[in-house]
Formats: structure tokens, C-alpha cells, sequence
């Protein structure tokens, strides 16, 4: 009983610290990406850089991509 607690103890800090970190790294441009609901920013960024649609990320294209994976730009 004692290791399973341990185990979920260390899993949800896992997991806590992940979703930190997309967030923190979701700053790249010069302009920040804010998300709501958003799956993970480089998951997302690199699903919207391979559309076919892709003209570059200061395409409206791009951030309509983004905006339909839970992120958009202030």
C-alpha cells in the first residue's frame, strides 16, 4: 500500500511539472501563445507547421490552426 501511494505521488508531480512546462515553453515568438483547453503547445505547433495550409507561423493560416488546438496569440 505504502509504494502504490508513493507511485501516485511521484506520477501526479510528473504530471503536474509536464503541464508546466508546455506552458512555460510555449513563449517562443516574439508574441506569447495563451491556451485554454489546449493540448500540449509543441504537439500542436508541430501538427499546424504540417498542415497543408502552412504559409509560416504569422500566417492567419497557422493561427487558426493553433486556435482550433486550444492557443492563441495576445
Amino acid at each position: 500500500m505504502k509504494r502504490l501511494l508513493i507511485l501516485s505521488a511521484v506520477a501526479a508531480a510528473a504530471l503536474a511539472t509536464s503541464a508546466c512546462i508546455t506552458v512555460i515553453d510555449a513563449d517562443h515568438d516574439d508574441m506569447a501563445w495563451h491556451g485554454e483547453n489546449a493540448q500540449p503547445f509543441d504537439a500542436a505547433r508541430s501538427e499546424c507547421r504540417a498542415a497543408p495550409r502552412y504559409q509560416g507561423q504569422g500566417s492567419d493560416a497557422f493561427r487558426d490552426c493553433m486556435a482550433t488546438k486550444g492557443w492563441t496569440r495576445s
